[in-house]
C-alpha cells in the first residue's frame, strides 16, 4: 500500500503533458493586430457642430442635386431631410457627410423627389437628356457625315468590277467579293461613327443581338445556305458546260445554263428541268459529251447445241465491218451466261458521237448482228415451255386441253402452224441515217441565246477549265 501511494503522487505530481506524452505546441503564428477602431472624443470643442454643418452644407450648395437638402448637426451626428432627384443620390449623400472631419454618424432621412414637376427626377432626366441630345447634336452629325464617306468609299472600291473580275475566277465570286467589300465597309464607318460618339457599347449590344439572330436565321434557312455554297463551289470547279450531254443521279438532258441557285437542264423530250445546286453538288454527274467515244452494247442468245465462240467471232466481224465502228478501240463480244434455251453472248462497240449518234448507231448494229448469225446458221431460240399432263387427273376439261394435245389424243394430226408474212419493205441508206441528232442541242443554243437578258446569270464560263 505504501509503494501504491507513492506512485500516484509522482504521477500526480508530473505536469499533464508530460504523463501523455504530448510535442511541444508549435511556435505560435504572428497575426496581424486589429485595427484599432475610431474613438469618439469624451469632449467636444465648441462650435464644431456649426464647422460640420457650414461645411457640409457648402459642398451641397455646389451639387445640384442636393439643392433640397437640409442639414442639422448636434454634438456631431449629422441629420440629413429633403428630397433627390435620384435614388442612387441618397447613398451618395451619405458617402460625402462621413468624410468630413469631426462626424460621428449620420441619420440619413433623405427621399427621392417622385413628384411630377421641373425639379422633379423623371422630368430632371428626360430634361438633362434632352439637354445632352442637343450639346451632342454637332458630334452625332459629324459622326453620320464620317460613316457616310466611309459607305460610299466602299460602294465605290465595289463598283470597280472590272479589277474585282479579273481577280475573281467567275462573275458570281466578283458579285460576292464586291458585296463583302460594300458589307465590311459600312460597318467599320459604322463602328467609327459609335466611337466618335462614345456609343461603343451599343455597338456590341447591336452585333450580338445581329449574331443571334443570324444563327437562327442559319438554322432555319439550312437549305437556302446549303444551296447557296454549293452555287459558289459548282461555280468554282465548274463540272460540265453548256450544252454537255449529263446524267445527274437519274436524271438525264444538255444543260441550258447554271444560276445561282438552280441547275437548267432540257431534257431529251424537250422539258426544261431545274434542279436545285444543292442537289447537283452532291449528285452523282455523267457527262456524256466530254469524251466523243461512247461504247454500246446488247445482248443475244444463240442456240446450246451452236459453237458460242463462232458466234461471239462473227459477231466481232460484223461489228468492224460496220463503217460508223471504231477500230480502236476494238468491237467486243462476251459470253455472258447459259440459260435455260441458249447462250447469252453481248456484243460491244464503240463510235465516235461527234460523227455518229448513239441511239442510232446501236439500233444499226444490232439488226447487223443477228442477220448475220441467222444467215451463219446459228438459232436465236426463243423461251421453251414444256407441258405436261397427267393422264391420272380427270378433272381437266377437254376444252382446256390445248388443240395439239387434242389431236395427239384422239388420233388425229395438228394443224400445221400458218406461214409467217415476209416484210416487202426496202431500206435505203436515207433510212438508216445515222449522224448525231442534234435537235436538243439546237434548242438549247436557241434557249440561252432568247434568254441572254434574264436577271439569272449564267455562271459556266468557257475559259476555265472542266473538272
Amino acid at each position: 500500500m505504501t509503494r501504491l501511494f507513492a506512485v500516484l503522487a509522482f504521477f500526480i505530481a508530473m505536469p499533464l503533458s508530460a504523463q501523455l506524452e504530448l510535442p511541444s505546441d508549435p511556435e505560435p503564428t504572428q497575426t496581424a493586430a486589429p485595427e484599432p477602431a475610431q474613438t469618439i472624443a469624451a469632449t467636444q470643442d465648441e462650435g464644431t457642430d456649426a464647422r460640420i454643418e457650414q461645411r457640409v452644407s457648402g459642398i451641397f450648395a455646389e451639387l445640384p442635386s442636393f439643392q433640397d437638402v437640409a442639414v442639422t448637426v448636434s454634438e456631431g451626428v449629422v441629420s440629413l431631410s429633403g428630397t433627390v432627384p435620384r435614388a442612387e443620390d441618397v447613398e451618395r449623400a451619405e458617402a460625402i457627410v462621413n468624410r468630413v472631419s469631426g462626424v460621428v454618424t449620420v441619420e440619413n432621412a433623405l427621399e427621392r423627389d417622385l413628384s411630377i414637376s421641373a425639379q422633379g427626377g423623371g422630368i430632371a432626366s428626360l430634361a438633362d437628356r434632352w439637354a445632352g441630345f442637343l450639346a451632342a447634336l454637332p458630334l452625332i452629325g459629324l459622326a453620320i457625315a464620317v460613316w457616310a464617306v466611309i459607305a460610299v468609299t466602299g460602294y465605290l472600291i465595289a463598283g470597280l468590277g472590272t479589277i474585282w473580275h479579273r481577280i475573281a475566277p467567275n462573275g458570281f465570286l466578283a458579285e460576292l467579293i464586291s458585296s463583302a467589300i460594300r458589307f465590311g465597309f459600312v460597318i467599320l464607318g459604322l463602328v467609327v461613327a459609335l466611337d466618335m460618339v462614345g456609343a461603343t457599347a451599343l455597338l456590341g449590344a447591336v452585333l450580338g443581338g445581329a449574331g443571334l439572330i443570324g444563327i437562327a436565321l442559319g438554322f432555319a434557312l439550312r437549305d437556302t445556305i446549303e444551296n447557296y455554297v454549293a452555287s459558289l463551289m459548282l461555280s468554282l470547279r465548274q463540272p460540265f458546260r453548256a450544252n454537255d450531254h449529263v446524267l445527274i443521279d437519274d436524271l438525264e438532258g444538255r444543260v441550258i445554263r447554271l444560276t445561282s441557285r438552280a441547275t437548267i437542264l432540257m431534257t431529251l423530250d424537250g422539258n426544261h428541268l431545274r434542279i436545285p445546286n444543292g442537289q447537283v453538288f452532291k449528285a452523282v454527274i455523267t457527262n456524256f459529251t466530254r469524251n466523243p467515244q461512247r461504247r454500246f452494247e446488247f445482248d443475244l442468245g444463240v442456240d446450246a447445241d451452236d459453237d458460242a465462240r463462232a458466234a461471239r467471232k462473227l459477231g466481232r466481224e460484223t461489228l468492224a465491218a460496220l463503217d460508223f465502228v471504231l477500230a480502236n478501240p476494238p468491237p467486243e463480244a462476251r459470253i455472258l451466261e447459259v440459260g435455260d434455251s441458249n447462250v447469252v453472248i453481248r456484243f460491244l462497240g464503240w463510235i465516235d458521237q461527234t460523227q455518229t449518234d448513239w441511239f442510232k448507231g446501236q439500233s444499226r448494229a444490232i439488226p447487223a448482228v443477228k442477220e448475220a448469225l441467222e444467215e451463219a446458221g446459228f438459232g436465236l431460240p426463243e423461251p421453251i415451255y414444256r407441258l405436261r399432263f397427267d393422264p391420272r387427273s380427270a378433272t381437266v376439261p377437254f376444252e382446256n386441253i390445248p388443240e395439239g394435245e387434242r389431236a395427239r389424243g384422239s388420233g388425229q394430226s395438228p394443224s400445221p402452224a400458218p406461214a409467217k408474212t415476209k416484210h416487202t419493205i426496202t431500206v435505203t441508206e436515207a433510212d438508216e441515217d445515222i449522224r448525231p441528232a442534234n435537235e436538243i442541242a439546237t434548242m438549247v443554243e436557241e434557249e440561252r441565246r432568247t434568254s441572254s437578258g434574264e436577271q439569272e446569270k449564267d455562271l459556266l464560263d468557257r475559259s476555265r477549265p472542266v473538272e
